[in-house]
């Protein structure tokens, strides 16, 4: 008899990774390759908010990226803003909430304070919550969570203690984390919330991923065991 199937994971994460590649293979500035990536960010929300998945974090901006050339730097900050305006237009007649995980140093005051608008005009919606990760890196987030305790005078933490002081407490850890680009690893993505996800690597680059490429790691991820350390 068949192994019964999982049911669709709550929580999807993605490493969007291979806009570069993408345009290097068309003889195109890397700007190219951001704006298809753009693109693909818009299918792959339409995609899990039709399937009923109920959160989506997208690896938008690590804080490793800053290393990357001013230009490039630039060009992503300005693609941010018209996409966190976009979402500001849109997102409610979708009933998307949307959140943001990150530092907010060295961001651009004009692209916080959009960010902070849009995740309270979207703060009631009840669809697909679309949790940002922007500056992010996930050994800066657990050390987040570590200060706030200092602070706080705790003596001893259990892991609980440091999973409720994350960025987003309230949102489930990821059941599956995709990456796309053929990489495998998670470059400090969700460090801490991965401990027991599954992961679906894909040679396919970020602007070309699309609801059929969605659906192919759904069906990987359904078809696994998960035995979270038992047999």
């Amino acid at each position: 008899m068949a192994e019964k199937q999982n049911a669709l994971p709550r929580h999807i994460g993605i490493i969007m990774d291979g806009n570069g590649r993408w345009a290097a293979q068309r003889a195109l500035p890397r700007s190219a390759g951001h704006r298809e990536g753009a693109k693909a960010v818009k299918r792959t929300l339409e995609a899990a908010s039709q399937l009923g998945i109920a959160y989506l974090t997208l690896y938008a901006f690590s804080t490793e990226n800053w290393s990357r050339p001013p230009e490039e730097i630039q060009t992503l900050m300005d693609l941010l803003e018209k996409t966190l305006d976009e979402y500001q237009k849109s997102a409610n007649k979708k009933d998307w909430r949307v959140l943001i995980s990150g530092e907010r140093d060295r961001l651009p005051a004009a692209i916080v304070a959009k960010m902070d608008a849009l995740v309270r005009a979207t703060a009631e919606n009840k669809g697909l919550t679309v949790n940002l990760a922007l500056n992010y890196g996930a050994r800066q987030e657990i050390a987040h969570a570590v200060n706030r305790l200092i602070k706080e005078g705790l003596q001893t933490v259990t892991p609980q203690d440091i999973s409720l002081r994350l960025y987003q407490p309230q949102i489930p850890d990821p059941e599956l984390i995709i990456r796309t680009s053929g990489e495998e690893r998670l470059s400090n993505f969700l460090l801490w919330q991965a401990a027991y996800s599954e992961f679906y690597f894909t040679p396919v680059l970020w602007p070309d991923f699309n609801a059929e490429e969605l659906q192919k790691a759904l069906e990987d991820y359904r078809a696994r065991k998960r035995r979270f350390g038992g047999v």
